[in-house]
């Protein structure tokens, strides 16, 4: 085993399990019900990172405690689960695509700033505690010989792979049933809006703001001649970037920004558009808008309007989000066809830690429900 590379492991996991999914690899059921739990909850993905990591390191380096993956615990036998995890496993999730989060488990609060060994008896702070109880208690099994931290790996990669497949039987399935309407009436532009307003209202839809806008584009943006450049990582701060904005948008066969949109899922203030005026002075754009789910207050709007002259001409305005997804779609009622195409791709596009695999499977099962409505009502 010592002479196999990470990689290598991580391959040959694979290779042991993939055409024979069906038949775990553990024989204890309780341990593999553990398995299932973090493997299959959607709510929080760090568990399954920290457990593949961990049984990584462990296998690669058998001297190594496998409850010791932070180098501040300061033993021999401690390591750093962070560089298995971002080095080894963030890749191999990716190449075999697997339903796991793009980032590193041990950023995540609940995981980092820990220098103690991941015992039964610490409490993580984060939710739901099953998905870090039951990795804690793998971790264990290993550590007191329960079972491997081989049979571990390839276990949690067996079911990451059965969850992978029931997920595409499933978004095939949801995407055939779209199909059948082909050559229907189109949706109208209030249909549209008023799916797109369900989705919005779900849980952890965070990012959906930033698609429409968008999508918007996409649709609409020959006939602007505009464009928008590729979307940064959604977690990712501006600051980090360098970005202007959410979404930015330039003339065709121009790479210089003319506008930036910032999306908020609660109240624009003051204290935005003053981080706004900073960028503003930076770069030389001609609109910043912030685009909001929450209310807006009429002092900010007005505040916004204020800073035309601050700026000399470049205009700051605070839109909600479902009013600029209508004035689009009426003003662009030729392209209300091709915005939802736009916003479809976009969100099945995205990784599943910006747009979740609930939220995928809702918009096709809503748009699928919305136009069998509008085809029905037709024949009738």
């Amino acid at each position: 085993m010592r002479n196999q590379s990470a990689r290598d492991i991580l391959d040959n996991a694979l290779l042991r399990v993939e055409g024979s999914t069906a038949i775990a690899v553990i024989a204890n059921p309780e341990i593999v019900a553990r398995v299932e739990i973090i493997v299959r909850n959607l709510q929080n993905r760090a568990g399954v990172r920290l457990v593949l990591a961990c049984a990584l390191a462990k296998v690669h380096q058998p001297n190594v405690d496998i409850r010791k993956p932070y180098t501040e615990i300061g033993t021999p036998d401690s390591f750093s689960g962070r560089t298995y995890d971002e080095q080894y496993i963030a890749g191999f999730i990716t190449d075999n695509q697997l339903p796991c989060n793009a980032t590193t488990a041990f950023l995540t609060p609940a995981l980092r700033n820990i220098e103690a060994m991941l015992t039964p008896d610490v409490n993580l702070v984060g939710r739901p505690p099953i998905v870090y109880q039951s990795a804690i208690q793998l971790l264990t099994d290993v550590s007191n010989g329960s079972i491997t931290a081989e049979a571990l790996l390839a276990e949690t990669i067996r079911l990451l792979l059965v969850v992978r497949e029931e997920q595409r039987g499933r978004m095939e399935a949801l995407l055939a049933g779209i199909r059948t309407v082909d050559g229907a009436v189109p949706l109208s532009a209030e249909g549209i809006v008023t799916l797109v307003e369900h989705h919005l209202h779900l849980p952890n839809a965070s990012r959906l703001p930033v698609l429409i806008v968008s999508a918007a584009y996409e649709a609409g943006g020959v006939q602007l001649g505009e464009r928008i450049r590729p979307l940064e990582s959604h977690n990712a701060a501006d600051k980090q970037t360098g970005s202007i904005g959410d979404v930015e948008v330039t003339l065709i066969g121009d790479d210089q920004v003319i506008t930036g949109y910032e999306m908020k899922m609660k109240r624009v203030t003051r204290g935005d558009i003053d981080i706004a005026l900073t960028k503003i002075i930076k770069h030389d754009i001609q609109n910043y808008i912030f685009v909001t789910t929450d209310e807006i207050d009429a002092s900010v709007k007005e505040y916004a309007i204020s800073c035309y002259e601050k700026t000399g001409g470049v205009e700051i305005a605070v839109l909600d989000c479902i009013a600029f997804l209508r004035h689009f779609l009426h003003l662009f009622h030729r392209r209300r066809a091709a915005f939802v195409e736009a916003y479809q791709q976009l969100v099945m596009d995205q990784p599943e830690s910006a747009v979740g695999q609930p939220l995928k499977e809702a918009w096709l099962a809503m748009r699928r429900a919305a136009e069998v409505r509008i085809d029905t009502l037709t024949e009738e």
